[in-house]
């Protein structure tokens, strides 16, 4: 292999270094295999009744032929099992020999990071032609997280990246229909539309949406613009909707809104308390690692209102919950450890504060309170809290399950007294994980400060101090207080107060709550301009849209749920006339007198580690030498940080600062009218709003509609089949999906994915019930009613507003559904 200084590689097939194995994808498929039986062969043999779970009194240890037998299942499931549910033998056998062709010749190869979730797998991308071949996992010294493992969409879901319906040209809109422009005149446009909503109505009326998508330094480079052109703090992100309470409440309690471990502890812990986390499907690498160490003899514990994935492995407890009632259920497994003394009296006294008001607000919480009010029972209450309070580490896991209520920060607060008052926060192998969704939600959603209370690096618009720094930086004047967050710029922009926005690389069209709702408003703003790859439901309503590249187009680095920051290489060159995010944001900033200069990514980078002192010690030529670093990176001498807090807490006094949550349940409950509570979620085949995955035939083949997960005794009581169509109804909207009758959900909780536009959930919930800390919507707990569909005209354009549900069919009997694409949650094995 060769590096034509690009990042890029070219290999060649030139020697017969493979024998008898095969070539190309199947090739590497064959000897993964046979490399993973040998390891596999040679870790049971070492497995003896003195194993991790054998010394901690759990039992004689691991039976070798059950290791084993794991082993090579999770391999055929990571190597092959997916894939061949995910696309027909004859596209899996059409890629392997493109592959292989290409190879005769020469193939670039690019070593990058994935553009999907947050747990920062690397591979090499293959590319000829401009066209994306395939991916494979490459050298695991450069990818220290997922080694030679990567996930369905990881390993195949690339065709996105040359979908025939890519953004490559400018468009504006001229008599409500799209033209296509010169750069110069878009951005012009551009520049003129948010020029005039200023001269009219102050910049506070201007909004601004940044993107976890986008790298670290196309998100720096956005909120730069904001504040440097016009003087506001009016910046947000898609970060607001998941993970902001646990921005809220880690921050305000042990110094930084992010994970306190590395990949490493979470490899090597010797238990887990997950919840609100479906990890198999959302994080299907970073699974296999847990279940790997479980394996091993770590403990598991899962409380979730459905039996996800982990709950499903066999090894696992896992413990049924009412949704939107968590801090009851936590706040009982710290009344107990409490009680039975198994809290860490030694590390309380020396490095947290607030003790006393925490055992004195839980004192309530008794387990017979707790499962009257969640349903946990209060056996299995107190073997989960006894498993953490004495197990030498643990990490402490959720995702949105746990945030998206309107009192998500209080959720995060009573996990973080649970890890804190047994003492599993700053230690190695112990911490706090909140797993991130997205690929670049830590970085770009909030390390690089596109959020209105702060500057890059967690420095907080209202000290003075640090908004000095930025104003000398900037060379402007700056404000004192928070701007608006995405969700205040919706309800503001309803109000008449926000009349223009600039969206960048998200899609609130579909992503905001209510959606309904916000399309109305993103129809009726006086300006709009949308930054995308391709022609969302969000950019539909723009006066301008500006094309932009995907990260197989882009330098730049994205940082990983464990706050590990990685290159992410330029593989192709930008399709048509489109150009890279920071890109695009430094020409429109000349437009408002701003000269930048920046020539690469690396030159941001180089900024960003100036003004952020958590990323001082971070830059591209450290990355491209040294792998991944994880903030805090203080200097170019500095090693990084993986577990943190291991001395300090990163707060004034330097002690974690505990504190009673404020109990409450969801902000409306099921009542007579809306008798069922909704969750929401994703599942393993699609991500987000589908704007990448959608376009991507085998993933829609085996996941191309939305559906409905009903318990069956709540299913026999409306008289709801399996495998039949039902309208779902909230206050807000209804949709039609396809119903599965399973045990998944409890009876009265039903599932509804956030993929789809044509049924989209959204529709469903509700704006206004937000976190009064963090501003977040209460995805997780919607109240609805179901029932079965008319027929087939019922509802058959897949949703309805509000202001349309007295006007739906009366409810009959159920109808046979039409032939249609999976749905996604089928009895198939998924990629763990």
């Amino acid at each position: 292999m060769t590096d034509d200084g690009s990042g890029r590689r070219s290999e060649s097939e030139s020697s017969d270094d493979q024998g008898e194995y095969k070539k190309g994808v199947a090739g590497f498929m064959q000897r993964a295999k046979e490399q993973a039986k040998e390891r596999a062969s040679s870790r049971s043999e070492s497995v003896v009744p003195t194993s991790k779970g054998a010394e901690a009194g759990k039992g004689p240890g691991l039976d070798t032929s059950a290791v084993r037998n794991e082993a090579l299942k999770r391999v055929e499931h990571v190597v092959s099992g997916t894939a061949a549910k995910a696309f027909t033998e004859g596209r899996l056998f059409d890629m392997a020999d493109a592959i292989s062709d290409y190879r005769l010749e020469q193939v670039d190869v690019t070593d990058t990071t994935c553009t999907y979730c947050a747990v920062g797998c690397r591979f090499d991308l293959y590319t000829k032609d401009g066209k994306v071949l395939g991916t494979r996992p490459t050298d695991p010294e450069k990818a220290p997280i997922n080694g030679i493992s990567t996930c369905v969409k990881g390993k195949f879901g690339w065709d996105f990246v040359d979908s025939d319906d890519r953004l490559t040209e400018p468009l504006v809109k001229e008599d409500g229909e799209f033209r296509e422009a010169t750069w110069d005149e878009a951005l012009d446009r551009v520049a003129d539309g948010l020029r005039d909503i200023e001269d009219d109505h102050g910049a506070d009326a201007l909004g601004f949406v940044s993107s976890s998508k986008a790298g670290n330094e196309d998100n720096y480079a956005m909120q730069k613009f904001v504040r440097q052109s016009f003087g506001t703090h009016n910046v947000d992100n898609c970060n607001r909707l998941c993970h902001s309470p646990t921005v809220s409440a880690l921050s305000s309690m042990v110094g930084y809104g992010a994970a306190s471990v590395d990949h490493d502890d979470l490899e090597n812990t010797d238990c887990y308390l997950i919840t609100g986390s479906n990890t198999t499907e959302n994080h299907p690498v970073l699974a296999t690692r847990i279940k790997q160490n479980v394996l091993d003899g770590a403990d598991i514990y899962v409380f979730d209102p459905r039996e996800v994935r982990m709950a499903e492995f066999e090894e696992s407890h896992y413990t049924r919950v009412e949704p939107g009632q968590d801090t009851v259920w936590i706040n009982g497994m710290v009344r107990h450890v409490i009680e039975e003394d198994l809290h860490d009296e030694a590390f309380i006294e020396e490095r947290t504060t607030g003790f006393e008001e925490v055992k004195e607000s839980v004192q309530k919480f008794t387990p017979e309170y707790v499962e009257e009010v969640t349903g946990a029972p209060p056996e299995e209450l107190k073997e989960a809290a006894e498993a953490v309070a004495k197990a030498d580490s643990c990490c402490f896991c959720w995702t949105l399950g746990l945030t998206e209520h309107a009192h998500g920060t209080e959720n995060v607060v009573a996990m973080a007294n649970l890890a804190l008052v047994t003492g599993h926060v700053g230690k190695e192998h112990s911490g706090l994980s909140p797993f991130r969704g997205q690929n670049n939600v830590q970085g770009g959603g909030g390390d690089m400060g596109p959020i209105p209370p702060n500057f890059p690096g967690y420095q907080s618009v209202t000290d003075d101090e640090n908004r000095e720094k930025f104003e000398e930086a900037y060379g402007v004047d700056l404000p004192d207080e928070p701007g608006l967050t995405i969700t205040e710029q919706f309800l503001a922009a309803d109000d008449g107060d926000i009349k223009g926005m600039y969206v960048m690389g998200e899609n609130p069209a579909l992503s905001e709550p209510n959606v309904a709702h916000a399309e109305e408003i993103l129809a009726n703003l006086d300006f709009l301009a949308v930054q995308d790859i391709f022609m969302t439901e969000t950019a539909e309503h723009a006066d301008v849209v500006l094309p932009a590249t995907t990260a197989a187009e882009s330098n730049g680095t994205f940082t990983a749920s464990t706050r590990r920051v990685q290159l992410v290489k330029q593989a192709i060159d930008p399709k048509g006339n489109s150009k890279q995010d920071w890109q695009i944001v430094q020409e429109l900033s000349k437009r408002f007198g701003n000269d930048w200069g920046y020539e690469t990514a690396a030159d941001i980078m180089d900024e960003v580690a100036d003004l952020t002192p958590i990323y001082g010690g971070i830059s591209h030529d450290r990355l491209e030498e040294e792998g991944g670093l994880c903030w805090p990176c203080y200097d170019e001498d500095h090693p990084g940080t993986g577990t943190m807090y291991l001395d300090e807490f990163e707060t004034d006094d330097g002690l974690a600062h505990m504190r009673a949550p404020d109990v409450r349940g969801p902000s409306r409950e099921v009542d007579e009218e809306f008798p069922l509570a909704l969750t929401t979620g994703r599942v393993l085949y699609q991500y987000h709003t589908g704007t990448m995955t959608h376009r991507q035939e085998g993933i829609m083949a085996i996941s191309g509609e939305n559906f409905i997960e009903i318990h069956p005794e709540t299913a026999e009581e409306l008289g709801v089949a399996d495998d039949e169509y039902v309208v779902v109804t909230s206050p807000h909207g209804s949709i039609r999906v396809i119903a599965q009758v399973t045990e998944r959900p409890g009876p009265g909780t039903v599932f509804i994915p956030m993929h789809f536009e044509e049924s989209a959930v959204n529709l469903l919930t509700d704006e206004e019930a937000l976190d009064p800390d963090a501003h977040a919507p209460e995805y997780k707990h919607t109240p609805v009613s179901v029932r079965p569909a008319d027929d087939q005209s019922d509802l058959a354009g897949g949703v309805a507003a509000a202001e349309d549900i007295e006007d739906l069919p009366p409810t009959p009997g159920a109808s046979e559904s039409p032939e249609r694409p999976g749905t996604g949650h089928e009895d198939v094995e998924s990629d763990d």
